[in-house]
């Protein structure tokens, strides 16, 4: 299903001039320097193609023959590789291997083009370039450096060599073999059947060379004798399609990808749609540039939905997202999710209501998924995200099924351990998300609905709990103004899990803070609040389940925001 659905989107963009995606035996691929010959297989010049500032500078992309898998050996590209295959450079002290490789480059060039005319200069550089000769050349230090990409053009023509009709015309001759030759999984069509796929790029955190979906190489992975990707026949024309597909999504300047966790998410749509383009910034940080570019595009989801402007025009797509993660020198399948663009709208609207709850005014109106994951993160860095709940999130999202449970616990134990913010806005809103999504799949007539703001009706003891924890730690800043810690910082875990345990003692201090406030009044509203509260509930708990201690952290956070929200009333 996966594979047949990236064939479809390579044939869905093959089909448009426009697209710029690869045709079939070739690829996209940064080529740093461009080597500059005459007709006569003379050097004119090596010419750079990077453009930009510093380390920021980026190799302009061609498109040149379709890659040869590497995995081990020898192998070269045709008319492009590495330096250490096109000049015979030695880069790992191996000078004998790379005499080899420079012999594979010309020994294939002349076995696939020997025939065709254009080639013959090229053919004349390569075999009578020496090093030696380079040395004095403006670009030979950077290039024995990193050993970049090369390829060809002719001084009189603007295009590479390799796009020269004659020499296309050659590629472009039917290789009538009947190796390997079988029906293909994906297609159903008889074709020849691929031994080794193409490395797929772009996926963060799997080798730089590229990883595979599709791999076999042990005989724990191999049945009947069969050896690699035999094991599972794909065609070579699926096999181009899907890959090159793959590799587009993810490609630098793709905006249809992103990165969740560990897992590179890539998604598209049978047909051309808004949603194609816009489905990264209902998640993503909003670029620097526009800050408010995900907060629109948001609105208008929520609009699209109203008006059904997703089912009247292109609702009835089908939709995909794919994770990927690294997994040595291969690719894990993450997530893979399948609907309709109306189905994935009304999912991610869910997702947003059930975020919703009161803020402070600085606060993003939505939260991409990189803020709220990385603020359960240990030290709220995103280097410490759990791995596998970024990609349990996501699925969850796009399915409307309940949160993952490690995502609340990983919420508490922040709450637990950042002694100095507790329950920011962030992590309130994404437990109250979580419990409500839960009570609404797991029906409780006992529970009741966490709203936005403060509920003084709710029947939770956690709640209720939080809402007296917030009281006294108020009581306690207005006795004590400008105090550096308050019994947030040091009893709010216990408070939370075993509240029978401090509640006792944090009722009694309370007095003593009552009696140095200066303003009777202001003693008297506090009191009837603490009394409100307690009147809720008959006696504190011993234990608090997680649910319970969920609760009792935005029982917290309501009532501060509502001591906030009252106090700027006042001043107005």
């Amino acid at each position: 299903m996966i594979l047949q659905a990236l064939k479809e989107y390579y044939d869905r963009k093959a089909a448009d001039p426009e697209s710029g995606i690869a045709p079939e035996g070739w690829e996209l691929k940064e080529i740093p320097f461009i080597i500059v010959l005459d007709k006569k297989g003379k050097l004119v010049k090596i010419e750079d193609t990077r453009e930009g500032d510093g380390k920021k500078r980026r190799a302009k992309s061609f498109l040149v023959p379709q890659a040869v898998k590497k995995a081990s050996g020898i192998k070269a590209n045709l008319l492009w590789d590495v330096a250490g295959y096109v000049f015979g450079l030695d880069t790992k002290g191996k000078p004998e291997r790379a005499a080899e490789q420079k012999a594979a480059f010309i020994t294939r060039i002349k076995e696939e083009l020997g025939g065709v005319e254009d080639i013959k200069p090229i053919l004349h550089f390569l075999e009578t370039a020496n090093i030696e000769h380079f040395k004095t050349n403006p670009m030979w230090a950077e290039i024995a450096d990193i050993n970049p990409n090369l390829t060809f053009r002719f001084s009189d023509e603007s295009n590479l060599a390799c796009h020269k009709q004659s020499i296309q015309n050659a590629l472009s001759s039917p290789n009538i073999t009947e190796e390997n030759e079988g029906t293909c999984l994906v297609t159903g069509d008889n074709d020849r059947l691929i031994r080794l796929h193409a490395s797929i790029k772009g996926v963060y955190g799997a080798q730089s060379s590229g990883a595979n979906i599709v791999s076999f190489n042990l005989d724990a992975f191999r049945s009947f004798n069969k050896d690699q990707g035999l094991n599972a026949p794909i065609g070579e024309k699926a096999a181009f399609a899907y890959i090159t597909a793959i590799n587009t999504l993810l490609s630098k300047d793709s905006t249809q990808r992103m990165s969740i966790g560990d897992a590179s998410t890539i998604f598209w749509s049978e047909k051309k749609t808004d949603f194609e383009t816009d489905f990264s910034l209902f998640f993503s940080e909003p670029p620097k540039d526009n800050p408010d570019a995900s907060t629109n595009k948001i609105r208008a989801l929520f609009d699209s939905i109203n008006n059904g402007a997703f089912i009247n025009e292109s609702g009835t797509n089908r939709f995909y997202v794919l994770g990927l993660a690294p997994n040595a020198a291969r690719i894990s399948i993450r997530f893979w999710q399948v609907g309709t663009v109306a189905e994935f709208a009304e999912k991610i609207k869910a997702h947003f209501d059930d975020l919703a709850i009161i803020k402070p005014p600085k606060e993003p109106e939505y939260y991409s998924i990189w803020r709220l994951l990385v603020n359960i993160a240990t030290q709220d860095k995103s280097e410490n995200i759990p791995p596998n709940i970024a990609g349990d999130f996501m699925r969850a999202i796009l399915t409307g099924s309940l949160y993952p449970a490690t995502l609340l616990q990983a919420a508490l134990r922040r709450i637990h351990s950042d002694t100095e913010h507790r329950v920011k806005p962030v992590r309130a809103a994404l437990i109250k998300a979580y419990l409500n999504r839960y009570h609404r799949i797991h029906i409780n007539p006992n529970h009741k609905e966490i709203l936005m703001s403060l509920d003084t009706s709710q029947p939770s003891i956690g709640y209720q709990l939080g809402r007296l924890f917030a009281a006294l730690e108020k009581i306690q800043e207005e006795a004590n103004p400008g105090l550096n810690a308050t019994i947030r910082e040091r009893f709010y875990g216990a408070a939370c899990s075993n509240p029978v345990t401090v509640f006792a003692n944090l009722m009694r201090l309370k007095n003593h803070h009552l009696a140095k406030m200066e303003s009777k009044g202001r003693v008297v509203n506090l009191e009837k609040l603490l009394a409100e509260i307690v009147g809720r509930f008959n006696d504190f708990p011993a234990h608090l389940d997680l649910h319970e201690q969920g609760r009792f952290a935005i029982g917290y956070y309501h009532q501060r925001q509502d001591f906030f929200t009252k106090k700027n009333d006042t001043n107005n």
